[in-house]
């Protein structure tokens, strides 16, 4: 006779789940029970709920299906908050198992008591207490449907008692996998889009993640319009490779190409992206947006015509209806301008031999050349994105996710772990900032005891040094950034991991290469340049204050030294 535990083993076999992240506790013993009984389904085990709920979304991110995780009453359900949070933000599907203390004690201030589906109601698109062994079958049904149609994280709050409840044999799960329905919009739509495209001079297309599974069709699609093509961070992945229209990034981590043909366009065209910062959108373009989620639409930018449906449906739809054009003065002259961009880039990404620490440029640079055809790469919330976003070259097998819209530092070790744990042979290379890392640090010792052969590059710089840029901008002097970190190659060794620190530019492709060639889990530390600027596309006169305050106040606090380094590495590169 089986249990709702075993119930919720087999509902998550039906839907494709093949393993479950999490640490076990006395609430989830009916659960973790049911594993051993089922070697079917693989316990992924951490140190940490957290790292364990960002496994999770970052498992669903790579695969693009449902992933699974789980946690104890009380604290440890509630560890899992953050990595959820991440899953919601970036629309994968996750189911999360939050155990709960026995329901006859639910409402008495019993020991570790909590209101998990209070909790998690935010960070969800499905959240219920399954106080009743009878609701199970329907409560898991639902939760697994919404989780996967609606792309998003589904919480089952489960008491103990509930886990270990015995079902008779005549209650099966049910069978929940993803559905491909086509999403468009009305011909009447699609011919008032076409007339406003067709009327159009300048067009710019900035295209986000929702360009999954789309890229021919927006090749098509900019073709036509002699369009350039701006991407997205989320988007980079599935925008830029193969494109001859691509004219990089805008937002904070773009550059100059990107950000000129928003602001030089008469019409633009957004298609799948939420892009959050208003200051890089247009303020007088005429303004087209498509979006599978309608109530998406408007929530940056003023939208003169919304289109509900996918990209790549969409695009078919509309292909046909527009006319043919023949100049091209507006992409030729952003191409042109993306090229010097681009090369303007590429001359900070240097190997300066006579020269330690290490420009962060550069080493992504590296990683980007010895990395394979399908790598899975994941950096750090803070500057390992922006080099990341800048000098990681994508080829529509590589993959590049992270947490870009809920922005939690620590999320590229756990998620790495996940993302591992799908593919065990495909490379996946985490790049980790040392603040980011440290906070996780614990599940190092995950990556060892799992065995999972993950790459981890960290950046070195001791600071918190996204952080001190921000304080810079603002014109404040930098305070409570400073790291005394470890040596994190010798930590990794201890640990049973293959390590190595790297100080000199010279010694950073053989490390690379001998990190990348073990079987094993490996972790190369490289000393970086603290005092690196990431420079946006634009800077506003706020910047520029913040800027000269900043100076001052160094200066007046004695700390003039740093102001040398920041003009060595920065200024007289530039000149």
């Amino acid at each position: 006779m089986s249990t709702i535990a075993d119930l919720i083993v087999e509902g998550l076999r039906n839907a494709g789940v093949a393993r479950i992240h999490g640490l076990p506790g006395d609430s989830l013993n009916g659960l973790t029970d049911a594993l051993r009984r089922n070697p079917s389904m693989a316990w992924e085990h951490y140190r940490h709920e957290e790292a364990a709920a960002f496994a999770a979304a970052g498992e669903a991110a790579t695969t693009g299906s449902l992933a699974a995780c789980a946690g104890s009453c009380g604290p440890g359900n509630l560890h899992l908050v953050n990595g959820l949070y991440e899953a919601q933000r970036s629309r994968v599907p996750v189911l999360a198992i939050a155990a709960h203390i026995p329901g006859s004690e639910i409402g008495t201030g019993y020991f570790q008591e909590t209101h998990p589906e209070e909790v998690f109601r935010e960070c969800s698109v499905f959240c219920e207490l399954a106080s009743s062994p009878d609701q199970f079958p329907h409560l898991l049904d639902i939760a697994l449907r919404t989780a996967v149609e609606r792309s998003g994280v589904s919480v089952l709050v489960v008491p103990g008692n509930v886990l270990l409840h015995r079902l008779d044999h005549s209650v099966k799960a049910a069978t929940v996998l993803p559905t491909a329905p086509v999403v468009r919009p009305g011909d009447p739509e699609i011919e008032r889009a076409a007339a406003v495209l067709n009327d159009a001079e300048r067009i710019t297309v900035l295209a986000g993640a929702g360009c999954a599974g789309a890229h021919d069709q927006l090749v098509q699609l900019a073709g036509a319009l002699r369009a350039p093509v701006v991407h997205t961070l989320r988007g980079k992945e599935h925008v830029e490779y193969d494109n001859p229209y691509d004219v990089g990034m805008t937002g904070l981590l773009g550059f100059t190409s990107g950000y000129r043909a928003m602001e030089q366009c008469d019409t633009l065209l957004m298609l799948g992206t939420d892009f959050p910062y208003r200051q890089f959108l247009p303020e007088h373009a005429t303004t087209v947006q498509v979006d599978l989620r309608g109530e998406q639409i408007g929530r940056r930018t003023r939208v003169d015509l919304a289109l509900v449906g996918t990209v790549r449906d969409t695009a078919e739809a509309l292909l046909p209806k527009l006319a043919p054009r023949t100049g091209s003065r507006h992409l030729d002259s952003l191409r042109d301008h993306y090229v010097s961009a681009r090369a303007a880039l590429d001359r900070l990404a240097v190997d300066d031999r006579n020269r330690a620490p290490i420009h962060p440029q550069y080493v992504v640079k590296v990683v980007d050349e010895l990395a394979t055809e399908d790598a899975v790469f994941i950096p750090d919330v803070g500057s390992p994105v922006v080099w990341a976003a800048r000098y990681l070259t994508m080829n529509g097998r590589r993959r590049l996710i992270g947490s870009f819209n809920h922005g939690s530092m620590a999320n590229a070790l756990p998620q790495a772990i996940g993302a591992q744990s799908a593919f065990p042979q495909r490379q996946v290379v985490a790049l980790s900032g040392d603040g980011g890392l440290a906070m996780m640090l614990g599940d190092l010792i995950t990556l060892k005891q799992q065995r999972h052969p993950v790459k981890i590059v960290v950046f070195n710089n001791g600071a918190l040094s996204f952080v001190e840029l921000e304080m810079k901008a603002e014109g404040m002097v930098n305070f409570g950034t400073d790291l005394d970190n470890p040596n994190f190659a010798d930590v990794a060794t201890t640990l049973g991991i293959h390590g190595s620190r790297v100080e000199h530019p010279a010694d950073l492709p053989d490390a690379l290469r001998a990190a990348f060639a073990h079987p094993g889990p490996a972790l190369v530390e490289v000393m970086t340049a603290r005092q690196e600027l990431s420079i946006p596309p634009t800077i506003t006169f706020d910047q520029v204050k913040g800027f000269a305050l900043y100076a001052a106040r160094t200066v007046l606090s004695g700390r003039g030294d740093e102001l040398l380094e920041l003009a060595r590495t920065n200024v007289v590169r530039r000149l």
